[in-house]
């Protein structure tokens, strides 16, 4: 870390000497030290170029003789982004594609020199720029805080940069089409998206469109064809994503393709994939009636400044930290079994006996949202005002996706005219009846009875749906934008009003607070002994991409899919081995569980078990709560370990240590305190013990001695 340390201070040294960074930047880490830098936008050039900057990144634009990027810098290395100038967007309108902006006859797209710029000329077929606004960040959707979360902005700090073009001259007249940029403080980020407003008098169908298009520079060059090809060292992900459970499977917008225009490239074929487009991968067909406006996903561009798989990760983290911060909530949940009032009422009285938060009517437990029947409601009121008297928020489980309803209001299968073959066999449209009135139930039974959770499963997984009677789209074209814009605002008011909501695929830059951390259900029918481990692994693995907030894991009290006795903890007082392990490395890595049971605790020893694992959650939250830093994989051949890490806190990091062997082990370890800020010395001290200094070496690293005995946890704070 000593070489990783100097070397950015000696770029971004390099950087202020050229005038291209300020001094505020110099010799800070912005996954250690906040980057105190605004965002700036400035006007060079006599008003020929614009840049928008905050210390990290830039990006430059020539608005002569038309609007484009011509440069894209990553200050935190020196590098540029791209090679080439692109239009800014590429839209088909009534069957007719524009390019946006851009400029042309750029003669090399290997690099792009600043002297070749005032050469450039404009597409007279292209939206032309007219003129720009500029104003702070605002915030996509409202944001109720309505339970314990990471004390963070929203919207996010930064600045606005809006971009007006008109249509070509003799088409299209009264619309205007305009790209916004955002950018945010004290984190390599920009975020783009598009808007087109419709003036005329006339309807406009906006058949497609690309949103961005970057020249990006290639990160390999390879003469053959590989296998599978390195794309660019940037992380692009956009807003419109479902059916996955982490960004690269639920993201359906980026698309590295080739660059025509780079003739010479190193492939033979030359068929490098270093262009970016973001775009849908259908549609959306969207009508804009006179006096509308049309607003596209947003496209998230983070820039790295390593290929370090760690620090990498770490920037991920903080980006949903940064545009999606209600994720940070992380309520405390247990998932009674039946959702009768005896049940529900007995789950309530332990989760606020032992310190527990939520209380989840879970799947098979005889819940139903869809059930607006006012006796129904009137019930279910009283539950929550029940729970709420205890300090106790109550939720509920509903299915979405994944189930049949009837021919009329399942998806068509464009390929037979009939429902089936969807991405998980049959599924419902969210635009036919069915669907308009479902989110109507929804909605009413939260707003009637209170309710605090959504635990909403099979979510909106992308199908298409080929139905021309559908009320809610018209046909194949515009069915996915019109399903996923359903789905969507509705997590939006939600998130409005404060309702946590679980959901098992990547929504959370629409509003959802927690997916699964990444698991295999059928995994906790196995013994118990292996689901420790194996569940250790999970949170292990899930947190290279997700902070500790963003994915929950799983314990079953009682039988899940099967197993029998050897796979279930109740009865929970004979069990207390394998409930403390689940309690132990579920708190321990600030990772909440679904407690799935008729009970948390059948005993006082049962009690005081789950009680002191609260009380040590809710002790060290904010650092448990906070990154993870991946010290040694679990893997039941010697003590596992992972470090949180929050340089912002007094307590800069927590380390667990696991022991999954039948002996005590000692030995040296070796923590990594690089991310916790510290520089010289650390004081450190084993669960409540006394505090012991320790020298960092030249890498930041401590060493400190171990004993753990058999089948056992320990913990270390550090100061």
């Amino acid at each position: 870390m000593t070489e990783l340390r100097r070397l950015i201070t000696l770029k971004m040294l390099i950087l202020l000497l050229t005038g291209t960074i300020s001094n505020a930047a110099i010799d800070a880490d912005w996954l250690v030290t906040p980057i105190e830098e605004p965002v700036q936008i400035e006007e060079r050039l006599d008003g020929k170029e614009v840049v928008l900057s905050n210390g990290l990144i830039s990006r430059t634009f020539r608005v002569q003789p038309n609007a484009a990027t011509v440069a894209y810098d990553n200050l935190m290395t020196g590098e540029s982004v791209i090679r080439g100038v692109k239009p800014e967007a590429i839209v088909e309108l009534d069957g007719t594609k524009y390019e946006v902006g851009g400029l042309q006859e750029q003669v090399e797209y290997a690099y792009l020199q600043t002297e070749w710029l005032d050469s450039l000329t404009d597409n007279p077929e292209a939206f032309k720029f007219k003129s720009m606004d500029t104003g702070p960040t605002k915030e996509r959707f409202a944001w109720k805080r309505k339970r314990y979360s990471a004390d963070l902005p929203w919207p996010p700090p930064g600045k606005s940069l809006i971009f007006h073009f008109e249509p070509p001259e003799g088409k299209l007249k009264g619309l205007t089409l305009s790209i916004h940029y955002e950018m945010y403080c004290s984190i390599p980020l920009l975020a783009k998206w598009l808007t087109i407003q419709n003036g005329s008098d006339k309807p406009v169908k906006l058949n497609t469109f690309t949103s961005e298009i970057l020249a990006a520079v290639e990160y390999e060059s390879r003469v053959e064809q590989p296998q599978q090809w390195e794309y660019p060292n940037i992380h692009i992900e956009s807003d419109y994503a479902f059916h996955g459970g982490d960004p690269r499977s639920a993201n359906k917008t980026t698309h590295w393709v080739v660059d025509p225009q780079y003739s010479t490239q190193i492939n033979y074929l030359r068929k490098t994939p270093v262009m970016l487009e973001s775009r849908p991968p259908i549609g959306p067909d969207v009508i804009i009636e006179p006096g509308d406006t049309f607003e596209s996903f947003r496209t998230f561009e983070l820039i790295f400044d390593t290929t370090e798989r760690e620090r990498k990760g770490l920037a991920l983290r903080r980006m949903y930290r940064t545009i999606a911060p209600w994720a940070t909530e992380n309520p405390i949940i247990m998932h009674v079994r039946h959702a009768d009032p005896k049940s529900v009422r007995l789950a309530i009285d332990q989760c606020a006996e032992v310190g527990f938060e939520m209380v989840i009517m879970t799947f098979g437990s005889g819940f139903n949202m869809e059930n607006i029947d006012p006796d129904y409601l009137a019930h279910m009121k009283e539950l929550v005002d029940y729970a709420h008297s205890k300090g106790i928020e109550l939720g509920g489980y509903s299915l979405l996706a994944s189930r049949r309803i009837s021919d009329e209001h399942d998806a068509i299968n464009p390929e037979t005219g009939k429902p089936g073959g969807a991405i998980f066999n049959n599924s419902p449209c969210l635009c036919s009846q069915w669907g308009i009135d479902y989110f109507a139930k929804i909605k009413t039974f939260i707003e009637q009875t209170g309710l605090d959770l959504l635990e909403h499963d099979g979510s909106y997984p992308g199908d298409v749906c080929a139905s021309t009677k559908h009320p809610g789209h018209r046909g194949l074209h515009d069915s996915q934008w019109k399903q996923w814009k359903k789905i969507t605002d509705f997590y939006k008011w939600c998130r409005g009003r404060g309702v946590y909501l679980n959901v098992p695929d990547w929504y959370f830059l629409t509003g959802s607070n927690k997916t699964a951390m990444g698991y295999r259900e059928t995994n906790w029918s196995l013994p118990r002994e292996r689901q420790i481990i194996l569940g250790r692994q999970n949170i292990f693995d899930g947190t290279w991409t997700k902070s500790p907030t963003m994915g929950w894991m799983f314990v079953p009290l009682v039988q899940y899919h099967g197993g029998g006795a050897a796979a279930t903890l109740e009865p929970l007082s004979e069990h207390l081995d394998a409930y403390g392990a689940h309690l132990t490395q579920n708190f321990g890595s600030g990772v909440q569980a679904c407690y799935r049971g008729p009970r948390l605790y059948d005993t006082d020893e049962t009690k005081a078990l789950v009680k002191k694992w609260v009380d040590f959650y809710k002790k060290y939250r904010d650092i448990l709560d906070s990154d993870i830093i991946h010290v040694r994989r679990p893997d039941g051949r010697d003590i596992d370990c992972i470090l949180h890490v929050n340089p912002r806190l007094k307590h800069k990091g927590l380390a667990m240590v696991y022991n999954p062997l039948n002996r005590t082990v000692t030995k040296t370890l070796t923590l990594p305190l690089y991310y916790t800020g510290l520089t010289q010395r650390a004081r450190v001290r084993e669960q409540e013990g006394k505090r012991k200094r320790y020298k960092l070496d030249r890498k930041y690293n401590v060493e400190i001695p171990v004993t753990i005995h058999p089948k056992a946890a320990t913990w270390f704070v550090i100061e």
